[in-house]
């Protein structure tokens, strides 16, 4: 691969100069969906398939973007003189933004850049592209301009640039996930203090298998917002009766004490969905530790439900998608995961089921939804790196 892109690079950008090739993955979260701007726990993954860039600094303040997902646009420009968000700007504005919060974060960039990415993320499926992305970029500048930053603050700063630049109110899930990536483990993190831990995972005679729908969602122009203001609404009305600094504070006995205090019928499920899945998240990475692999699984069926039901973020292809996986023998647990909407689920299939679980699955959700899904046997990878 980084032959191809370097190539790739060559063609468009010119052959003089050194150019650097790194990599930063995309991510899957087992469980904990939409627990993280609740001060909840997560559990997510750094998956193998990821963002490649391929970069050459310039002599001037000049910002050249290509993108060989997008062949059919030419070289975008830009400069560091005009770090504004722009509607028509697409895929640019989130290397873009991890520019301007590093110049708002007090870093010098001395110089413009030619920047060539190639994902093999399935765009649009949830799996982090965007965050991806500004991982990668930040990594990138890090390492051209000698920035000294941790690979912590490095997520940090690209959801500061995903919140402030492209105005998309994200939590921390996403870009921690894909910063501090570690193979064949996924990481623990409470999003409230960002205290985390590895714990590995042993999957003996199972594989993880991505199915994604196919249906496009944008994360700012889905409910995401609108969902996250009503836990905020919720956790106010809480306050009234008990002090907690977030949803994530409860447990299921403290909410259902205090839960009457929320004086919306839908405010009190979209809240009850975020204490019990964060309640979930823990029992989950317990049942790993202590290797109960099919208490997991009915916990992350436990999980879709609730988003189902409680948080009504799934739709008809993710409850189509893990439906049918349920009914899959071999199936130890199937559950959507990422922001909802579309997008993909996650599913713990046992070796001698993938092939079926693929065809059965892909059969019924072709009949139902009316287009095919894709499906991807996945592998657990490490953080972002130089090639």
């Amino acid at each position: 691969m980084k032959e191809k892109i370097y190539k790739r690079f060559q063609e468009i950008f010119g052959a003089e100069g050194e150019i650097g090739v790194y990599f930063a993955p995309g991510r899957v979260n087992l469980i904990g969906e939409h627990t993280d701007y609740n001060g909840g726990h997560v559990f997510p993954c750094a998956l193998t398939i990821g963002t490649y860039g391929a970069v050459r600094k310039r002599n001037d303040n000049k910002l050249r973007f290509y993108s060989m997902n997008f062949e059919h646009l030419n070289v975008i420009e830009s400069s560091l003189d005009d770090l504004t968000p722009r509607k028509n700007a697409g895929w640019t504005n989130y290397p873009k933004g991890v520019m301007w919060a590093l110049r708002e974060k007090g870093y010098e960039i001395p110089c413009g850049i030619d920047l060539m990415l190639f994902g093999n993320i399935p765009n649009g499926s949830g799996l982090s592209s965007s965050a991806s992305v500004e991982v990668l970029t930040g990594y990138i500048l890090n390492d051209l301009f000698d920035l000294g930053i941790s690979n912590q603050d490095l997520a940090l700063l690209g959801q500061f640039s995903e919140n402030n630049f492209n105005g998309v109110n994200c939590g921390i899930m996403d870009q921690f996930a894909i910063a501090m990536g570690k193979k064949d483990h996924a990481i623990f993190l409470d999003t409230a203090d960002l205290s985390f831990e590895y714990a590995p995972i042993k999957l003996e005679g199972a594989k993880i298998v991505i199915s994604c729908s196919n249906k496009k969602r944008g994360l700012g122009d889905s409910k995401y917002n609108e969902r996250r203001a009503e836990c905020e609404e919720a956790l106010e009305e809480i306050r009234q009766k008990v002090k907690v600094d977030s949803l994530g504070d409860l447990s299921e006995e403290q909410f259902e004490e205090v839960r009457d205090a929320i004086k919306d019928a839908t405010r009190q499920k979209r809240a009850k969905h975020a204490v019990y899945e964060n309640q979930r998240t823990i029992k989950a990475v317990q049942a790993l530790k202590a290797n109960d692999i099919e208490l997991f699984g009915k916990l992350m069926n436990a999980s879709h439900v609730s988003l189902r039901d409680d948080y009504e973020v799934t739709g008809i292809e993710l409850d189509t998608l893990v439906e049918e996986a349920w009914k899959v023998e071999g199936v130890i647990g199937s559950r959507m995961t990422g922001a909802g909407f579309g997008g993909c689920t996650v599913s713990i299939v046992k070796d001698d089921a993938v092939d079926t679980f693929i065809e059965k699955v892909g059969t019924a959700y072709k009949a139902t939804i009316g287009y095919a899904a894709d499906f991807y046997v996945v592998q657990i990878g490490d953080g972002p790196a130089k090639l």
